[in-house]
């Protein structure tokens, strides 16, 4: 167990952050398979660009790596663009 009081309060804030990092990867990995299972071009096309922002955020804040992310979006352009 940690020894110090920063140590403690580090423990604490970590562990928040991870549940909210995790939140918002599943919340964003569900926006992607909901993007994907939709075949309405009209609809898939309306939804990219929110999917996308999402994507971008999680990058930007280092949940997921800024290769993954342009990987993603270039997929799911493609399958927008393919419908």
């Amino acid at each position: 167990m940690a020894n110090h009081k920063s140590a403690i309060k580090r423990i604490r804030s970590n562990n928040a952050k991870r549940l909210r990092n995790k939140y918002q990867h599943k919340t964003v990995r569900n926006a992607v398979r909901n993007l994907r299972a939709t075949t309405d071009k009209k609809e898939a096309s309306a939804m990219f660009p929110k999917v996308a922002s999402l994507i971008d955020k999680l990058a930007k804040r280092n949940v997921i790596h800024k290769n993954k992310a342009a990987n993603l979006k270039s997929g799911l352009a493609a399958h927008v663009n393919k419908l």
